[in-house]
């Protein structure tokens, strides 16, 4: 082993996680939101960059990242938008260990349906 590969001492070695933990991670956090009252839709986010990739398909609207959980969603056109923005973050941030914290919450868009 050469030098620059020697582990550091008391160091926590950085593992991939697992592609089962993410999957069942994202669909938990896409079916919590959905049923928040006032959220129509998970969003995208600019630039399409609030996404998660899995094997075979794209979960739009959640993005699980290193430094927390991010979900960006589209609410009902009359609700109380800072009230729904809170609804998400609370019925998310209460999944726990299973998605990453801090948990930011983002409103793309209102929405007339």
């Amino acid at each position: 082993m050469s030098p620059s590969a020697a582990p550091t001492p008391g160091a926590t070695p950085v593992t991939a996680p697992d592609p089962a933990d993410e999957v069942t991670a994202v669909e938990a956090v896409v079916e919590t939101v959905l049923r928040v009252p006032g959220v129509a839709s998970l969003s995208a986010g600019p630039a399409g960059s609030a996404a998660t990739l899995l094997p075979g398909r794209r979960i739009d609207g959640v993005a699980l990242r290193p430094t927390g959980t991010e979900v960006h969603v589209a609410v009902r056109y009359g609700v109380d938008v800072r009230a729904t923005a809170r609804a998400v973050h609370d019925a998310v941030a209460g999944l726990g260990a299973s998605v990453p914290q801090p948990v930011n919450v983002h409103v793309e868009d209102v929405l007339a349906r």
